[in-house]
């Protein structure tokens, strides 16, 4: 049968088969025509089209008519020594909420550098909105867009150094975005966070803070852990050693002990920090022995010594005390008496608070710190 198929193919004359093999060809053949149609008219439109790329920093707005088809622009991130005072104070607290809250990100930029001004010339001006100025914001921390960002935590820089304790019912969304945003891996962000968080540390009491930080000691991320155990250890000393007794020497060897075993280096060197600091309190307080009052006219005070003895006498009134010149010094000033302990007994008294106060685990990890240190001074 393949035979004869062969045979009839065969017959068929050349000129079919070639019109029939060129009709297929026709079928299959993409067809060009016109491929470089239009494309004189495309080049002058593209090149009749205008690309706009204004130069705008925080002082200056895009105009609303104007028609901006690509436009590239630049935030000038303004240092607060270099900014200058409003021109119009009234007209700038009108429009203040209405351009926090606008959706064009340049003009929110430009008046979050309205904030700062008002902050710093006029801090008494904003006192009334200063609540919903902060609320704003902490939103503008949440913004999609860097810029943003970096001006809004650079005017919380400002509203820290400008009105210190009073924004402290406020604080918690401004602190909150800045323990994150100084956890990101966005440097220039990080960065002007970490500043922020210190100016906070330097502006707003201790007393005040503390209680706002602690509870991100224990948040989910680690760093934010360790940003908040640092802002804690820098904010603890400026107590003082009254402060630091009074708001609770037990309480706070606690919260550092929980730190020394943070999964982030910075949260266990935070805690390092303080309770080094909290020992040198301790010891402070300990040494202290009370002594006897001598009232009276200091001019008419004489005092007699000799190595074994030592008599003061005051107005008929005389006090006598004896000592070893080998293991204790005694100080005097006109009203107290102060007598500082051997080394070895400093370290059983602050051993032994430390177990009274810390499960034996913490107590552990705490004196191991104390001791390198204090191996360290004495080497």
């Amino acid at each position: 049968m393949s035979k004869t198929t062969l045979k009839d193919l065969n017959t068929i004359p050349a000129t079919e088969r070639k019109s029939e093999c060129s009709g297929k060809a026709c079928l299959t053949k993409p067809t060009v025509d016109n491929v470089n149609e239009n494309v004189e008219e495309c080049e002058k439109k593209r090149n009749g089209s205008s690309l706009v790329s204004p130069h705008v920093n925080g002082n200056q707005a895009i105009p609303a008519d104007s028609v901006v088809e690509t436009a590239t622009v630049e935030v000038e991130y303004i240092e607060s020594e270099n900014l200058n005072d409003v021109e119009d104070i009234d007209t700038c607290l009108k429009t203040l909420l209405a351009g926090l809250n606008s959706k064009d990100w340049v003009l929110v930029c430009d008046t979050l550098n309205n904030v700062r001004r008002l902050s710093i010339f006029h801090k008494e001006a904003m006192l009334d909105i200063l609540g919903d100025v902060i609320t704003h914001i902490a939103k503008a921390l949440k913004s999609p867009r860097s810029a943003v960002i970096k001006t809004a935590i650079m005017t919380s820089a400002d509203i820290f150094c400008a009105y210190n304790d009073l924004i402290i019912d406020s604080l918690d969304p401004l602190l909150v975005q800045l323990l994150l945003k100084s956890s990101q891996d966005k440097r220039f962000v990080c960065e002007a966070a970490e500043r922020a968080l210190i100016l906070m540390t330097t502006w707003i009491s201790p007393i005040s803070l503390l209680p706002k930080l602690q509870p991100y000691l224990k948040h989910k991320h680690p760093r934010v852990r360790a940003k908040a155990s640092m802002c804690f250890s820098r904010s603890v000393p400026q107590l003082g050693a009254e402060g630091i007794k009074t708001y609770g020497i037990d309480k706070l060897i606690q919260i550092a002990a929980s730190q020394l075993s943070d999964q982030l280096p910075e949260s266990r060197e935070a805690a390092r920090t303080l309770i080094l600091e909290l020992q040198n309190v301790y010891e402070k307080f300990h040494d202290l022995i009370p002594a006897a009052t001598v009232s009276g006219d200091l001019e008419t005070k004489t005092v007699s010594e000799d190595p074994e003895t030592k008599t003061v006498s005051e107005d008929s009134k005389t006090e006598t005390a004896s000592e070893d010149t080998e293991t204790k010094t005694v100080s005097e000033d006109p009203k107290t008496e102060t007598a500082s302990e051997d080394p070895e007994t400093k370290a059983e008294s602050w051993e032994n608070f430390c177990q009274s106060k810390l499960s034996p685990l913490s107590a552990q990890a705490v004196l191991r710190v104390t001791s390198i240190a204090r191996e360290g001074l004495v080497s």
